[in-house]
């Protein structure tokens, strides 16, 4: 109960061995000074990085394929992770089983590939750079769809940078349901001008 002091869920474990309140609550701050040094404080508040409008602004997207609804953390050009609220009232749920709705694979994909934007044209957008530039992705790896992901999800999209090379970026994505891993892919993607 100590640890919800942190204002998120913890993915991980944590063993302690007659801890107590005064011992749990030095672990709270040192957990929330670690991320403040990383530059994640605010997603500890609950509040987003990025909400809907500011990923609106960064990626040519729009309804229905605008796959992700809020950033709640970037490590410049290295990681993100971002949010989707999985809700029945997606319009791919009337015609991918409608009697059984479950989210398509290739649509977790398309999320998993405009987080990777998200973090890539950030990286643009820090750095100064024209901004008529654009996120295309060049291929995808090794897919895994572990769990289906039905509506009342919401899945946490991680992504990480592999390699960067000019303007090309090799990445590894994960996407997790209540800690378990739904989907993975490695992809590779490159910045061009619109």
């Amino acid at each position: 109960g100590d640890l919800a002091l942190l204002g998120q869920h913890l993915c991980g474990r944590i063993v302690a061995y007659k801890s107590g309140h005064e011992l749990n609550h030095h672990l709270v701050r040192r957990l929330v000074e670690t991320l403040a040094a990383r530059g994640l404080s605010r997603s500890l508040a609950g509040q987003p990085l990025m909400d809907i409008r500011s990923i609106m602004k960064l990626l040519p997207h729009r309804y229905p394929f605008l796959m992700i609804d809020r950033v709640v953390e970037i490590d410049g050009d290295k990681r993100a992770v971002a949010i989707k609220n999985v809700s029945i009232n997606e319009p791919f749920f009337q015609g991918h089983f409608p009697d059984h709705p479950i989210m398509p694979g290739v649509l977790m994909i398309e999320a998993l590939a405009q987080v990777g934007g998200v973090m890539l044209m950030g990286s643009i957008k820090k750095a100064g750079e024209n901004q008529d530039k654009v996120v295309y992705f060049m291929s995808v790896d090794n897919v895994k769809f572990r769990r289906p992901v039905v509506p009342g999800d919401q899945i946490r999209f991680e992504l990480d940078l592999i390699q960067h090379k000019e303007r090309a970026s090799r990445m590894h994505g994960v996407g997790y349901v209540d800690g378990h891993v739904v989907v993975e892919a490695d992809m590779m993607a490159r910045i061009v001008d619109r």
